[in-house]
Parts: structure tokens; sequence; C-alpha cells
């Protein structure tokens, strides 16, 4: 029997002139932070990795991740996580960011591939000062769709949320058995295997931007079914379909624009993402 993993990964960053750093961290395995670079010479981009390939039941993960002030970060992973069946215990995945006023951090993984039988729940919690932003994305493929398989059995469970000065930003819980009629239903996943959200939260997003890429969108043709929800302070993106890819590609027109909002930067794709 696979003894389950207890890993944890604590990050904190800092500026130091006009650069980011990753001031202060620790790892325990499976979680690994790879070397940073600055592909735009200031904000600090690091690459998670899970030396085990992928999470087993009884599995509990956590990562702590820290900006102080006008720090600027984005957190990507090395590969696609795989979410394994369970003959029993749940894993639990934890997430926790406090920013700073005026920090910005952006959490874009790989997408996750939820396995037939796996028993999965998570926890995110973010924490923004004054003026902090968070941009946060996550893909799920439910089952390995490549080899038949549909997300029968076991379940994947979700809580997200964003809190700005004590005040609720976001709330979101999403829960999803296998063999769940939703798998099918339109107000469910309508039988597409691959779902996605992109959340941008702390700063309102102005309706230019919005339509820029909604007309973006139109020109593309996008693969599957895509929408946006504009909040007060921020802005929730949805996507189903059948392609991760096609998904990556439209999270990444609207990670465009957003991003000239914080200085006008173009977005630099991690190199990872290549191979």
């Amino acid at each position: 029997m696979t003894t389950p993993w207890q890993g944890q990964l604590k990050l904190s960053y800092a500026k130091q002139g006009d650069i980011t750093r990753v001031v202060d961290s620790y790892s325990q395995s499976p979680l690994k932070l790879q070397r940073s670079f600055h592909p735009d010479g200031k904000t600090c981009q690091s690459l998670i990795l899970h030396t085990a390939g992928g999470i087993v039941g009884g599995d509990r993960l956590s990562q702590e991740i820290t900006l102080h002030p006008h720090a600027e970060a984005s957190l990507t992973t090395v590969s696609a996580s795989k979410l394994y069946r369970s003959n029993g215990p749940e894993s639990q995945q934890t997430l926790t960011i406090s920013l700073d006023h005026d920090a910005y951090l952006e959490y874009i993984p790989r997408e996750s591939i939820v396995f037939d039988g796996a028993k999965f729940q998570q926890q995110v919690r973010v924490n923004l000062e004054e003026n902090a932003v968070w941009l946060g994305w996550e893909l799920l493929r439910f089952g390995r769709t490549a080899r038949g398989e549909r997300f029968n059995s076991g379940y994947w469970r979700s809580q997200t949320e964003v809190w700005q000065n004590g005040i609720p930003l976001w709330i979101d819980r999403q829960h999803l058995d296998g063999g769940s009629p939703l798998l099918d239903a339109p107000n469910g996943l309508n039988s597409q295997p691959v779902v996605g959200t992109l959340a941008w939260m702390g700063q309102a997003v102005s309706p230019e931007i919005i339509d820029k890429v909604r007309h973006l969108w139109q020109q593309r043709e996008i693969e599957g079914e895509i929408a946006l929800s504009c909040r007060q302070s921020g802005v929730i993106c949805r996507y189903r379909g059948r392609s991760t890819h096609k998904a990556t590609a439209a999270f990444l027109d609207l990670w465009q624009l957003l991003r000239q909002s914080q200085g006008d930067r173009p977005v630099t794709i991690p190199r990872i993402w290549s191979y």
C-alpha cells in the first residue's frame, strides 16, 4: 500500500528594486519549487513541480503564498496534475494566498485530469489588501477521454473564497459526483469533459476590455462555450468544451488584455508550456 504524501510549499515574494524575488521558501515532498525567471524584467515567474506525478487517495497537499507590498509574481506548474482513482480515502489540497497592498499575483497551473473514481477536495483562500490583484485559473478534464473514460464514480469538490480588506469579493463552491446527471445536463457539463474558470479579483475591469475580448473570441470562433461575468471588483470567465488547448488559448486572450491594465505589459507565456 502506498503511503500518502503530506506535501507542503511555502513561498514569500518581495520587491527588491524593480525586480520581485523569492525571499523565503520551504518545500516538503512531493512539492518542489524550481528555478524562477524574470522574462519581463520585473515579474518573478516560478515553476511548481509535483515530483510524485499525481495525487492519490489520502494525500494532503498545502501551499501558502505571500506577496509583500508591490511584489509581482506568476506561478504555474511544470505539467498537468493527475487525480488518481481512490479505493477509500479522499485526497485534499489547500491553497492560501496573501497579497499585501499593491501586490499582483498570477496563479495559472496546467490542467488537472480527474480520473474515474477519484475522490478529491480542495479549498482556496485568497486575502487581498488595498489595490492588490489576483488572477487565478483552473482547468479540469473529467475522465481520461483519450481512452474513452468517463467520470462515473468518485467526486470532485472545490471551494474558493476571495476577500479584500475583510470584505468577500467572490465565494464559489462546486461539487461534482461521478456518474451524476450533471455530466450531461445543459446546466452542468452538457456532455463536455473540460471545464475551466478564470478569476480576476481586486480591481474592476473596464467595459472596453470586456468588449475587446468578446470581439476577439468571435473572430477566433472559440471551440466550446465561454462566458464572462463582471463584478464590482473583478471578472469571472467560465469555459465548457472538449479541449484544454482551446480553453487555454481563450484564457490567454483575456489574460493578455487584463495584463494591459496592470502597466501595459505583454503576457510572457511560461517556457515550460512549449514542451
